[in-house]
């Protein structure tokens, strides 16, 4: 995991020239998880403090699919988490397991390993590329987003996700417990690409109680992110 970590160090300044400088920006952190992997309550517990206690962090619980078919389907389980986790795997070169939390975009690590996802993140917040500025806000049942100029492009995801869930398992692996899940990611969606000019536009809310607004490089790299103005976790 160690080596994991350098290499963000390494992808973050490999890009610093290709990008402008930015207001500071939280670290997205995606966790990969499910109901169904007995391997998960610790990282789920993780996530869940991030979302209480760091708002240097945007946690985002990301439920997949490849458990469903052991015993318990998650509820929460979404394809697009599949294909999204499928796409680091292949770029890290280590596939698809849980519970994994992502950095930024640029690496992967066990979710329940504290101290090594800790350490990914204050790297992040040290070494951080932000392309632009992201603001989100609300009108009516639409979602207004403006993006800032910068030098570089990248992709524009909407993500929606729900505060917290409290979920009885009924079998499988972690049958018979009670899970507390935090920032679970319901909906996400590319609405527009970003090359570089301003960009104001209007989207309808998604799926889930907030928001988040991620725009992230054609490798996956996240350089630019907000949540929602004036939302509470």
């Amino acid at each position: 995991m160690t080596s994991r970590i350098l290499v963000l160090g390494a992808f973050i300044l490999g890009f610093v020239p290709a990008v402008a400088a930015a207001a500071e920006r939280p670290v997205v952190v995606e966790l990969f998880t499910s109901q169904g992997c007995s391997s998960c309550p610790p990282a789920n517990a993780f996530l869940n403090e991030m979302t209480k206690n760091r708002s240097d962090v945007l946690p985002l619980a990301f439920h997949v699919t490849y458990w469903d078919r052991l015993g318990w389907k998650d509820p929460f389980s979404m394809e697009a988490a599949t294909l999204r986790q499928n796409r680091y795997g292949h770029r890290f070169g280590d596939g698809s397991y849980t519970p994994e939390m992502v950095v930024d975009g640029a690496v992967g690590l066990v979710g329940s390993r504290r101290d090594d996802v800790n350490a990914a993140i204050e790297q992040a917040k040290r070494e951080q590329t932000t392309a632009t500025d992201v603001v989100i806000s609300k009108d009516a049942g639409n979602i207004m987003i403006k993006v800032g100029s910068g030098s570089g492009s990248g992709k524009i995801l909407l993500i929606g996700f729900d505060h917290e869930h409290t979920t009885r398992i009924g079998r499988g692996e972690n049958g018979g417990r009670t899970l507390a899940e935090a920032n679970v990611v319901r909906s996400i969606r590319r609405v527009a690409d970003w090359s570089g000019s301003p960009l104001h536009f209007r989207e309808r809310f998604p799926e889930g109680e907030d928001v988040a607004v991620v725009i992230e490089t054609a490798d996956g790299r996240i350089v630019g992110a907000a949540r929602l103005t004036g939302a509470s976790t």
